[in-house]
């Protein structure tokens, strides 16, 4: 295939890459493609597939120091994973088959449901789901919809199979301090009372101090008796009633003063100016490093006033980074000397991007949004200081970047949940929103009053706040990713941008698609 070729077809997978979760393709999106990607196929579809060119892993783990490694393990095996068609080792070496009790349990549900051949939805019940939710899935009869008028039977499947994990979760919607403590050590009625009962001083001590070594209510009596220092924030209001306090906290953002604080993925940098404000009139003293995923070409093409935004976030004394993938920060040149310094992290609104013809929670597309989430806090564990804030913005509705894959993501490597906080009770929330991609070249909502923006419903926005707490042990590396689909697989598809292809032409496609994935992977935005 000719290059212009590629290009064309690759700028068609990208589609119209977009920030707000609602579904991004409709019924006709999905049946008809663009133009320039249907001419791109039909002009191969006489010839062979396309050849990959090779493409040198200039960040691999040689080139990564050691305290390093870990907040770049992921990145760079999910691009060795792609790149190898889903090995971990060199593609033709033969691995010896082993059946698990996963698997046979697997083939088992795909016998039951006739769907043998169906390799999306093997993928859905490999990578998405546990043992457990295997089992839950063949003892509670469930059966994907095969014929349902909108969505394919593995999309069904992988909707339903996380639905049913965050139902037994603390949920995606408001949670106080309390809330998330209760869920947290699964402590009772009763015991949730008295903890709504306590003052501030005493709450924040049975907050940080309660591990569950010992009784709540022995750590409730030594918090009577706990006097703060006189420079701590547990001397504010100290006999005021103790969760409404500790939320205002949070929504008035009083954050470490001295600390550092890092914005990723600010389209417009409207966030990283309501912030670096903020913490003037603050009096603080810790930077502010703003950055974004785009060029500064790209961006000036979208935001005509962005050079007057950097202007004035340099006048505040801020620092801004272009083209930074917050999953890959740990090999990015500009943040060495930055370890343990960041006292709060933002990230609003967290997307991988749409795949034109795909809708968001699609599995084939969709790990690439959970693994935005895993990769992000595995790699903050390096920079973010103990006890320091991550805040991150979504709509507790999102099917991209659904709120299980923040909350599970940052428990997993070790930040707290401490409370989710309506966003617009956020002293920080009245900034300019965007759609983060293309489309603000057009379409852009109002950056002043943000009045235009309605891709989602504003009430359903939250911001999930996380704490630092880390355990001085290492991380397992088993699960630090979902496995991307193979090219098999999105060969096997039949619905979406694949409905009305076959042969050499679906082929093309898929590899288009896997070498975007590897593109993604290696920290370059595509759409």
């Amino acid at each position: 295939m000719a290059v212009e070729e590629v290009k064309a077809a690759e700028a068609a997978v990208a589609g119209e890459a977009a920030v707000a979760e609602e579904p991004v393709a409709d019924e006709e999106e999905i049946a008809e493609l663009d133009d320039d990607m249907k001419a791109a196929i039909s002009t191969e579809a006489a010839g062979s597939p396309v050849e990959e060119e090779e493409d040198s892993d200039a960040d691999g783990e040689e080139g990564v120091a050691e305290h390093l490694k870990e907040a770049v393990e992921g990145s760079l095996r999910m691009k060795r994973l792609l790149e190898n068609d889903g090995e971990e080792e060199e593609p033709g070496k033969k691995k010896a088959k082993i059946s698990t009790p996963e698997d046979k349990l697997m083939m088992k549900l795909l016998l039951k449901w006739q769907m043998t051949d169906d390799l999306v939805s093997k993928y859905v019940l490999k990578e998405v789901c546990n043992f457990d939710e295997l089992k839950n899935l063949d003892n509670t009869n469930y059966v994907p919809d095969k014929f349902h008028w909108q969505k394919s039977a593995p999309d069904l499947l992988a909707r339903y199979v996380n639905d049913v994990r965050e139902r037994k979760g603390a949920g995606g919607g408001g949670l106080d301090v309390v809330s998330t403590f209760k869920f947290r050590f699964k402590i009772d009625a009763a015991q949730d009372k008295v903890l709504r009962s306590l003052s501030h001083k005493d709450l924040r001590y049975v907050l940080n101090n309660f591990d569950g070594s010992k009784k709540l209510e022995e750590v409730i009596t030594e918090a009577k008796d706990y006097e703060p220092e006189e420079e701590s924030t547990e001397t504010a209001l100290p006999d005021g009633t103790g969760v409404s306090t500790i939320g205002r906290f949070s929504r008035l953002e009083l954050i470490d003063p001295l600390a550092d604080a890092a914005v990723f993925g600010d389209a417009n940098l409207t966030f990283a100016i309501k912030l670096a404000r903020h913490r003037k009139a603050l009096g603080h003293v810790g930077r502010v490093v703003a950055t974004t995923f785009e060029d500064l070409p790209t961006l000036q093409e979208r935001y005509p006033e962005i050079n007057e935004s950097i202007k004035l976030l340099e006048e505040h004394f801020a620092e801004v980074y272009h083209e930074v993938d917050c999953t890959r920060v740990a090999v990015d040149d500009r943040f060495k000397g930055m370890e343990n310094s960041l006292g709060a992290v933002y990230y609003n609104y967290p997307h991988s991007g749409a795949v034109g013809g795909f809708f968001d929670g699609h599995p084939l597309v969709n790990w690439r949004h959970e693994n935005l989430m895993r990769l992000f806090f595995r790699a903050l564990r390096t920079f973010v200081k103990p006890g320091g804030s991550v805040k991150v913005a979504s709509n507790m509705g999102a099917v991209g970047v659904r709120f299980s894959y923040i909350v599970n993501s940052a428990i997993s490597n070790e930040f707290i949940h401490v409370e989710t906080m309506p966003f617009l009770e956020w002293h920080l929330h009245r900034y300019g929103r965007s759609y983060g991609d293309r489309r603000d070249t057009y379409k852009r909502p109002d950056a002043e009053n943000n009045q235009s923006y309605n891709s989602q419903r504003a009430e359903s926005d939250m911001v999930y706040c996380f704490c630092y707490a880390p355990s001085g042990e290492t991380l397992s590396s088993e699960k630090i990713i979902t496995n991307p689909p193979n090219l098999k697989t999105l060969v096997s598809c039949t619905d979406g941008p694949f409905k009305t292809l076959h042969g050499v032409a679906k082929t093309n496609l898929a590899q288009q698609l896997r070498k975007r994935f590897v593109t993604e992977a290696s920290g370059t935005h595509v759409g």
